[in-house]
């Protein structure tokens, strides 16, 4: 069974990995022009909406996220490395871009018909004052993402030489990525001589669509704090209970293979 979950981890990681990729690459399009860049939103918006790229991209979210409560819960003990540490924390900020894209574009656009590009896209950003978080947000999925694959594949001679290859990409795509976004800013403000407003499609739900974005990181924030204080209490009722010597052998055999 743990090795089913760890393959499941890996298929629905790699299929995040990838939603990111083609996010980093599109933003990374603005630096050559804001038309080139919309053309890649296009396509992604083909892959992704369709009804094979829904299932995979909020399958794998789902299923991701999952496997995560299950580790946070299953944890006996919390000493990890410096590496598992920026792992954990930067896995467990990709949910919180994906809430605010999944409101932001989908949820907007099934519910009210928002049609995004990445003109409006900008222009909502700026207007509310999120052009930073986005950008911030994108980083950190990618980091967990890169260092997940790396620490299943370092073992390969391959992959180990092509370390420098690796390294370069790992931090040389969300720079391209909030170059290309600040250019699109910037060719998007210098278009109009004030700022256009949000499309009126959007603009009488924003504050619809912050409580629904407000409700799911709540939701998503207490399912974390919940399941850690169950793995807590799970390990404090554990140490408190009197253990066989026959089962203390058999967890300690456990533990060494």
């Amino acid at each position: 069974m743990q090795v089913v979950l760890r393959r499941l981890q890996l298929v629905s990681g790699v299929t995040l990995l990838i939603y990111l990729f083609l996010h980093l690459i599109n933003h990374a399009l603005g630096i050559w022009s804001l038309d080139l860049a919309g053309r890649g939103l296009m396509l992604a918006l083909w892959l992704w909406r369709s009804w094979l790229g829904t299932i995979l991209l909020y399958g794998a979210a789902a299923l991701h996220f999952s496997l995560a409560l299950h580790t946070i819960y299953g944890r006996r003990h919390w000493t990890l490395s410096a590496t598992e540490w920026v792992r954990l924390w930067a896995g467990l900020s990709l949910p919180l871009l994906l809430i605010r894209h999944a409101v932001a574009t989908r949820l907007a656009g099934s519910l009210y018909g928002f049609e995004p590009n990445y003109e409006r896209i900008v222009v909502l950003l700026i207007t509310s004052g999120t052009q930073g978080l986005q950008l911030a947000l994108l980083a950190p999925g990618w980091l967990h993402g890169c260092l997940g694959l790396w620490l299943r594949l370092r073992h390969y001679p391959r992959v180990h030489r092509a370390k420098p290859a690796l390294l370069a990409v790992l931090v040389g795509m969300p720079l391209l990525s909030a170059a290309g976004f600040l250019r699109m800013k910037q060719a998007v403000v210098s278009m109009h001589v004030s700022l256009p407003a949000v499309d009126p499609k959007l603009a009488g739900h924003l504050a619809t669509l912050e409580v629904w974005r407000h409700n799911l990181v709540a939701l998503y924030i207490s399912l974390i704090l919940g399941t850690l204080a169950a793995g807590l209490l799970r390990n404090w009722l554990e140490a408190r209970t009197p253990r066989d010597p026959a089962e203390k052998e058999a967890s300690a055999s456990a533990s060494e293979n």
